[in-house]
């Protein structure tokens, strides 16, 4: 891929970072990419002040027919503009090529209809009819209007997935948005950003990208009293330090946190099936998914079998070059990525766990930031490697005791963001399903992920939703009017 430069986009123009640039790496060969622009706070500064001056002096919050034909125009722009935006993201995510005809670039993009035609629809005004309260005739009326300035803050594993289904429902509900794209994956940000400015009909001031190899531009972005809501994806720890600064100015706050999601097999299960599935799903994009089942739990009487078995699919998963549409599990983002994975691995043996497969680097790779799929067997939920989040392709196998114990060990975690049941039974796969302590559910291999559908989690993995009819009502406040009648 050819080296180049992107910008930032602030204020309807594309435009250079006053911090210079910052180069961006392919996780793949660890090799140089290109520049992106590096925002300074005064960038950021300039891109508020923008997103609230075409909140509060232009029509577009109440413009509903532009906001989606804008929509509209940029999903065309970036189905026309695919197979570059693929090659970029290949390069820059690392993601295995057969990613992006999915949820990595393709689905996302194409699920932009669904917050326009949301909008296109959507009851904007609801009557509730005449009443008397305290004895005065009234006429209610109950009015949902956008919040304003939208401050998105995305992290690098998912970037169009993530930054798209922040900025769809956001843009279609008549706020204004300023994002601030991970620093390890700018490059996916900033050919939106270009698209936006180059092809599509959005005013001024409505759509604002700030790169920056600085994080504590993101946190400045977070904390401006300018800023209405804060959509943040990310880890706990750093969805904790966005609510306390959030709470500074009292702004509303959407988190899309971590997750130690459990796989969860029933004893009338198809055993070999279930864990064929569970190696696959947690090897995908290197286990870099927060939703991913990260703990598999089963049977305690076939729990030898199940780790035997598990173990020879994850060392079957094709790992290697992400243009190979082969491949499944490509690099980590980064060295330090990397290294804390490895942490993770090193921590397991210490808690007495044991390898049936993996552990480490893959010998036959040189280059990248690669670590194998591993299957770690002999502990317990009280683990470390079993309760925290690795952001790896590294799987836990744990026995249960029947189906009470399997969800108490599923719930038994700080996060709640998804889970897996596999079994034959309908009334105990509900009976399971009811008690499960999360915020979407795979029941044997249906699929959840869809732009109509909402995603978020349960207890530390976040507040809020994403997608579907209630992300788009996260985006907006709700206004009362009663008029007195005579």
């Amino acid at each position: 891929m050819a080296h180049k430069v992107t910008e930032l986009l602030i204020d309807g123009e594309l435009t250079a970072g006053r911090g210079g640039t910052f180069t961006t790496i392919n996780p793949a060969t660890e090799e140089p990419l290109g520049e992106a622009a590096d925002a300074t706070r005064d960038d950021m500064d300039r891109a508020v002040d923008a997103a609230r001056r075409a909140f509060d002096e232009s029509d577009w919050s109440r413009d509903v027919e532009l906001r989606v034909q804008c929509l509209r125009q940029l999903r065309a722009a970036l189905i026309g503009e695919i197979e570059a935006l693929r090659a970029v993201t290949v390069a820059e995510v690392g993601t295995p090529i057969a990613l992006t005809y999915k949820g990595q670039l393709e689905v996302p993009v194409n699920d932009l209809e669904i917050p326009a035609d949301t909008a296109e629809n959507y009851s904007w005004r609801e009557e509730l009819g005449a009443a008397a309260p305290l004895g005065v005739h009234t006429g209610r009326t109950i009015v949902r209007e956008p919040f304003g300035v939208v401050g998105a803050v995305t992290p690098w594993n998912f970037p169009h997935q993530i930054n798209l289904a922040k900025l769809g429902p956001a843009l279609a509900a008549g706020n204004t948005v300023v994002l601030k794209p991970a620093p390890d994956t700018p490059w996916c940000a900033a050919e939106v950003a270009r698209v936006i400015a180059e092809k599509t009909d959005f005013p001024p001031g409505v759509v604002n990208v700030v790169t920056s190899s600085d994080h504590q531009v993101g946190a400045q972005l977070v904390g401006d009293p300018r800023v209405d809501l804060v959509s943040f994806t990310g880890s706990t720890a750093t969805g904790r330090t966005v609510m306390t600064t959030a709470a500074q100015t009292i702004k509303k706050v959407s988190l899309e946190l971590g997750g130690k999601s459990a796989f969860i097999v029933l004893d009338d299960a198809d055993l070999a099936s279930a864990c064929v599935a569970a190696a696959f799903t947690v090897c995908t994009h290197a286990g870099q998914g927060c939703a991913l089942t990260t703990r598999l739990v089963v049977p305690r009487e076939r729990y030898d079998e199940a780790v035997r078995t598990t173990a020879a699919s994850m060392a079957s998963v094709p790992i290697g070059d992400p243009t190979d549409p082969k491949t499944v599990c490509g690099p980590l983002i980064s060295a330090k990525q990397r290294d804390r994975v490895q942490g993770y691995l090193d921590l397991a043996l210490q808690e007495g766990g044991t390898f049936a497969c993996g552990g480490g680097r893959p010998a036959m790779l040189s280059s990248g930031f690669y670590i194998e799929p591993t299957v770690i067997s002999g502990l317990s939920n009280d683990a470390r490697v079993a309760r925290e989040e690795i952001f790896g392709p590294v799987l836990v196998v744990l026995p249960h005791d029947g189906d009470a114990d399997a969800v108490r060990i599923a719930n038994d975690s700080p996060f709640g963001l998804s889970g897996t049941v596999f079994g034959n039974d309908r009334v105990r796969i509900d009976w399971v399903v009811s008690r499960l302590r999360v915020g979407t559910i795979n029941v044997n291999g249906g699929v959840w992920y869809s732009g109509d559908v909402p995603f978020g989690g349960y207890k530390q993995s976040g507040i809020g939703r994403e997608m579907g009819l209630a992300g788009f009502e996260e985006c907006l406040q709700i206004k009362a009017v009663a008029e007195g009648l005579q």
